[in-house]
């Protein structure tokens, strides 16, 4: 049995999910309902303003993801052995081993992306080239500090957030420190890190009314690598939004557990490669 694997924010772009609209009318129509506004229009709209927005974004990956994965299971009905999703795509291995019914769990991915949205001022950038002690020891010499370890990708490719100002001039900081490339990425927030602290607070009050059921197939969590339990499930959750995403040690549980078979189930593949890099 593979395993099943979501991509979050970042795997957007225009044009996404046409191919499954027509096919899942239905669910697109359920989507609306939940949202207030059509998730095919958001996707196909030219130049995709609003998928470039998290509150947007986050709602209309969601769906995609899911649509995706239920077309693969039209097709074939392979049960999962485990699933999971980097960061948001995180909700869509939820739904997937039935902790949450589709619109549950759109509306919570929709509060997410809102109450992320709201905590301005915040970056994030790629540090390609150095193991994650390195990234934490370097963003800890930071001047004036305000730089956290967000995304452990890869062995070598780790993602740091914090204030807009100190990512961007961390720069050289970092290449000094030994890394080959630093990317700064294309969002608006400072996601996974302390600076998120007042959007975990509210989506801790959103999940502790959430109808949440015991999971049919096994999930990793991003906040530990290891596998979520039921009676966990809501605080992970929340403490996720602050936490790293710790996706090179969930793919190591998996392959040291006899895993090799690994099926990205999104608009496109990005985590395909990440697997990879962390296999060889």
């Amino acid at each position: 049995m593979p395993v099943f694997v979501f991509p979050g924010q970042g795997s957007q772009f225009p044009g996404m999910g046409l191919e499954l609209f027509d096919e899942f009318p239905e669910i697109v129509r359920e989507a609306e309902t939940v949202l207030g506004y059509s998730v095919p229009e958001v996707c196909l709209e030219p130049g995709g303003a609003r998928l470039a927005q998290t509150r947007y974004a986050q709602p209309a990956i969601y769906v995609v993801n899911v649509l995706t994965y239920l077309r693969f299971q039209r097709r074939s009905a392979v049960r999962p052995s485990y699933l999971l999703g980097h960061s948001l795509g995180e909700y869509c291995a939820l739904y997937a081993a039935g902790a949450f019914d589709f619109a549950t769990g759109l509306r919570l991915v929709a509060l997410r992306g809102a109450l992320m949205a709201e905590a301005e001022d915040g970056a994030m950038a790629a540090v390609v080239g150095l193991a994650a002690e390195q990234v934490e020891a370097t963003a800890a010499t930071w001047p004036g500090g305000g730089l956290w370890v967000a995304n452990l990708n890869t062995p070598d490719q780790v993602v740091i957030s914090g204030g807009v100002e100190p990512v961007r001039a961390a720069r050289e900081h970092f290449l000094a420190a030994g890394a080959t490339r630093y990317v700064v990425l294309p969002v608006s927030g400072a996601f996974h890190s302390p600076l998120m602290a007042t959007a975990q607070a509210g989506f801790a009050a959103v999940l502790a009314d959430a109808p949440l059921h015991e999971l049919r197939i096994p999930v990793v969590a991003n906040l530990t690598g290891a596998p979520h339990t039921d009676a966990g499930l809501r605080d992970s959750l929340a403490a996720q939004i602050c936490g790293p995403v710790r996706w090179a040690d969930s793919i190591r549980l998996l392959l040291d557990r006899g895993e090799t078979r690994f099926i990205e189930t999104g608009a496109r593949r990005v985590l395909t490669p990440m697997i990879e890099k962390i296999a060889s």
